[in-house]
């Protein structure tokens, strides 16, 4: 598959900077498989639009962005790859800094190639919120990047299909929890002339049995997030229930254990509008990203949502 297929024109105004006043007041676009239907909602109405297992992704954003002063830039965590205290990390601007040095909390211990350095962090993270970097504006409640579910610490960037859910909602629904905390190289765009080509690092994930279990056997799921999708079809594949995983769903991809997909609005050439993309349809995706610039909905990870059947 020609990358250039993941590629669409988005008018920046549709580029949010801002969540919602309230979580579930974003509108929600439905889509069902078997009929081709479109509606339009807002996402308090899930619970009644769906009736599955609810899976959710609870990792919690790490405040990962550090900024260091001389020279001018900023160490933005990745991974804790050795406990306590060692970290994968972005640095910038990476040809100025030499390994050994220290900056601030941090200090660079080897660079690993394309900004990635391996760093010792004294203290937990207490860094800015790593907002991503098409959102300019400042964030005044920085809890907004965090799902209200959020418990086990370790992501570089927020599951962002979870935003929209409130207490409210999921005491509506009947829900399930897994882990996969989320590296930038999932949000990295394809830089390779297919598809196939790109590749992403591995991620750690982990599901307790009992959550399996019932994630197993349950009649349908609904996935919360593309993050959610990977941790269910790698474990449908006979993982184990803790590791790292490197699925990567493209086009033509057989999904073993999704029945529902609740998402944003995603980049192009992004790897998660390729999944997206497997699980409904390259052309019907096509035609459900320009229904939703027609209908302004808003995208990317402050942006509206899209469930489908």
């Amino acid at each position: 598959m020609d990358s250039r297929e993941l590629d669409y024109d988005l008018p920046p105004e549709l580029v949010t900077q801002h969540p919602p006043p309230r979580r579930d007041e974003s509108r929600l676009l439905v889509y069902s498989r078997v009929d081709g239907a479109v509606s339009h909602h807002v996402f308090r109405e899930l619970p009644q639009l769906v009736h599955a297992l609810t899976v959710v992704n609870d990792t919690r954003v790490v405040a990962a962005r550090i900024p260091i002063e001389r020279p001018r830039g900023e160490v933005l965590l990745l991974e804790q790859v050795e406990p306590p205290d060692v970290w994968e990390a972005l640095a910038r601007p990476t040809r100025r800094l030499r390994p050994g040095e220290r900056y601030g909390p941090v200090e660079l211990l080897e660079h690993r190639g394309e900004g990635r350095w391996l760093v010792r962090l004294e203290g937990e993270p207490a860094g800015d919120v790593p907002l991503p970097p098409y959102i300019t504006e400042p964030l005044a409640d920085p809890s907004r990047y965090q799902t209200v579910y959020a418990r086990e610490r370790g992501s570089a960037a927020a599951p962002t299909a979870g935003l929209h859910f409130t207490p409210e909602v999921l005491a509506r629904l009947d829900v399930e929890r897994v882990t996969l905390h989320v590296g930038l190289d999932t949000f990295r765009p394809l830089q390779t002339g297919t598809v196939e080509e790109h590749r992403i690092h591995g991620e750690r994930y982990a599901v307790e049995a009992a959550a399996w279990e019932r994630i197993r056997v349950a009649p349908a799921v609904l996935a919360v997030g593309t993050t959610t999708v990977r941790v269910l079809e790698t474990l449908a594949r006979g993982a184990p229930l803790a590791g790292r995983t490197e699925l990567y769903v493209t086009p033509g991809f057989e999904f073993r254990r999704v029945d529902h997909l609740l998402t944003n609005f995603h980049l192009p050439r992004s790897t998660l509008l390729a999944l997206v993309m497997a699980f409904a349809g390259v052309e019907e995706v096509r035609r459900l990203y320009e229904l939703a610039i027609r209908e302004r909905y808003r995208f990317y990870s402050f942006g509206d949502a899209m469930l489908i059947l």
